[in-house]
């Protein structure tokens, strides 16, 4: 393995070091003991929040953890938890930790295949889910399941199968003076070294595995993200509004820093979002670099639909520059000017569809790309761009609002290092990595070493200064048939910055050339018909149209231009069809499942290599 490397400073002592927390239980139960009054959720109430202090929350969650015990849930038990972004998953998760057991996600758009493994995998002997829809899909696989003993649903009261989320916790009701002594029992019993979840992978190249994490990989990872960015987490008045799924380890580690910090937290989901921000307010909200995109497209769409699309063109040039600006020695007179004018004009605006408050946001998941990077920044939100995996509890490098570098993933939290190996691949070791893939010690092995680095499987660079990029994902890397290596991911995400196209996938392993699928985004489409006076048609129709294969083709120009001529895309083809989750092309947190891409449209991709060029 090769020299560059690089180790956050160290020597400081946390904030929780002095009286650490053993496990995540004690959070819940400290806060409640410490600052009882102290808001730390919101729940929805009607078009507004109602708040939760630190011992209602306590108080609920034990009720639920004493409904745990009555139902027979033993220390290091695995519970199954489907259900969206809301109160009842942070609270079933936390009444699970103080019942010392084991939350084990699924994603609520889940198919019964999945849901079957996952539960199946993992052991679960109790499950909750979220709707009656969720109920049924857990009974359409139940006696696939011998392990699994009792289970309940939160919404629409019990079914057949199933008791209700109020059957559980009522179930512990009766002796809840001894259940409480044995919730101080085994709080006291659970260590650091215990298992405090098992998240799934993403699945994007084959079966989902099980990542054993620990309440110490939580305890490391976000106690130390809570230091270092008290501009989101030291602030009493600091607040985040959830909705990405809890199910992914991104949404689920500024979970447990928020409740780590005490500051105040509410839930929401996709479907929403953009009504509960109005009303919610965060100064800070994390997502996926498609929810930027989107925030960024739905307004261009609507100043182009207004007449203005020119102006916000024009303002969107400005933030990126004014950004820019802030790395090379500040902005001049004129920039000034021009970006406080359109703060007034264009940018308040923007902030205010984030709720108005939100300086901060953080982003994960994917590569959020530059453009996007100094835009919001530019226009009031800086996105504060990380990077990890599920098997390093999230984060592993962050930017920072004081050591920020646009384009990177930031680096690395202190007490974590990270390491690029002589193939270029991105190695990580700390505290926060995970201890093994649950009942594949195979899988184990491989990326992780006896030295206790973790080989991620992503390729990427350290500049000087620690700052890491990546630059690709190893198992995706292309190989032309002239022995040229290609990797898709920057092309892709070069391709996906243009307003018509939703998702780009990259081919040409093997081939002569690379080539590249685009699906079309269906409101910028209809925006953009209606902006030539051509009339409406669905984007099925229009996959060959030479007009719309022109605009396509400069964005490939875009791609190109960051790449070699060998490395260029050189042929394209639109699908009919947009990649979706439902589809089974798209993860839960977005990811393009490149191996069924491949398979499922292996015509289209024939086809494209017929055609003459």
């Amino acid at each position: 393995m090769s020299a560059p490397q690089q180790t956050a400073p160290s020597g400081r002592r946390w904030w929780w070091q002095d009286d650490a927390p053993a496990n995540l239980a004690d959070v819940v139960v400290r806060a409640a003991a410490e600052e009882p009054g102290r808001e730390v959720l919101a729940r929805r109430s009607g078009d507004g929040w109602a708040p939760v202090s630190a011992k209602a929350f306590h108080d609920e969650a034990e009720g639920v953890a004493l409904g745990l015990l009555a139902a027979g849930v033993q220390p290091g038990d695995r519970v199954g938890l489907m259900a969206r972004t809301r109160y009842e998953w942070t609270l079933v998760d936390a009444a699970c930790w103080l019942a010392g057991a084991v939350v084990v996600p699924v994603y609520e758009t889940s198919a019964p295949d999945q849901l079957r493994w996952i539960l199946q995998d993992s052991g679960a002997v109790a499950c909750v889910v979220e709707t009656p829809g969720h109920a049924r899909t857990l009974a359409a696989v139940r006696e696939d399941l011998p392990a699994l003993r009792e289970a309940w649903v939160v919404d629409g009261g019990a079914s057949s199968t199933l008791g209700s989320l109020a059957d559980l916790v009522a179930g512990g009701r009766a002796g809840a003076e001894e259940g409480r002594a044995e919730l101080a029992r085994r709080r006291a019993a659970l260590g650091r070294d215990d298992v405090a979840t098992l998240i799934y992978t993403s699945g994007t190249t084959g079966r989902p595995k099980g990542c054993v994490l620990t309440h110490g990989n939580f305890l490391v990872e976000c106690g130390t993200a809570v230091e270092l960015l008290p501009e989101l987490f030291r602030d009493p008045r600091s607040s985040t509004l959830l909705f990405l799924p809890l199910a992914h380890v991104f949404g689920r580690m500024i979970q447990v820093a928020v409740l780590m910090a005490r500051i105040r937290v509410g839930h929401s989901d996709v479907a929403r979002v953009t009504r509960d921000l109005p009303t919610f307010r965060p100064t800070f909200v994390l997502a996926v670099p498609r929810v930027f995109e989107r925030v960024y497209e739905t307004a261009r769409r609507r100043a182009t639909t207004e007449g203005k699309g020119t102006i916000f063109q024009r303002a969107a040039d400005v933030a990126g520059a004014w950004s820019r600006a802030q790395d090379t020695g500040g902005p001049g007179l004129l920039l000034r000017a021009q970006h406080a004018l359109f703060d007034r004009l264009v940018y308040v605006k923007l902030r205010a569809a984030l709720g108005g408050q939100a300086e901060w946001a953080v982003s994960g998941g994917a590569p959020l790309g530059e453009r996007l990077g100094h835009f919001f920044r530019g226009i009031g939100v800086t996105i504060l761009e990380g990077y990890g995996l599920t098997e390093t509890t999230a984060a592993a490098t962050v930017n920072t609002p004081t050591q920020q570098r646009v384009g990177t993933v930031g680096r690395a939290l202190p007490g974590f290092e990270v390491r690029i190996s002589d193939a270029g691949e991105v190695l990580l070791r700390g505290g926060h990595v995970f201890r093994e893939y649950l009942g594949n010690p195979e899988a184990t092995a491989a990326v992780l070493g006896e030295d206790g680095w973790f080989a991620t499987g992503d390729l990427g660079a350290l500049d000087a200064d620690g700052f890491l990029t990546i630059t690709g994902r190893s198992k995706d890397i292309l190989v032309t048939s002239s022995g040229k290596n290609v990797s898709p991911g920057p092309l892709e995400d070069s391709l996906r910055a243009h307003p018509l196209v939703s998702q780009a996938v990259v081919v040409g392993d093997g081939r002569s050339s690379i080539g590249a699928l685009v699906t079309l985004d269906a409101e910028s489409v209809a925006a953009w018909l209606q902006q030539k006076g051509r009339p409406e048609k669905p984007v099925a129709e229009l996959t060959e149209d030479a007009d719309l294969l022109a605009e396509l083709r400069g964005a490939v120009d875009t791609a190109n231009s960051t790449v070699s001529s060998a490395e260029g895309i050189k042929r394209l083809r639109v699908l009919p069809v947009d990649l979706t989750e439902e589809g089974g092309q798209l993860t839960p947190s977005m990811k393009v499942k490149r191996p069924v891409v491949l398979a499922e449209f292996a015509d289209d991709i024939e086809a494209m290599y017929a055609t003459k060029h």
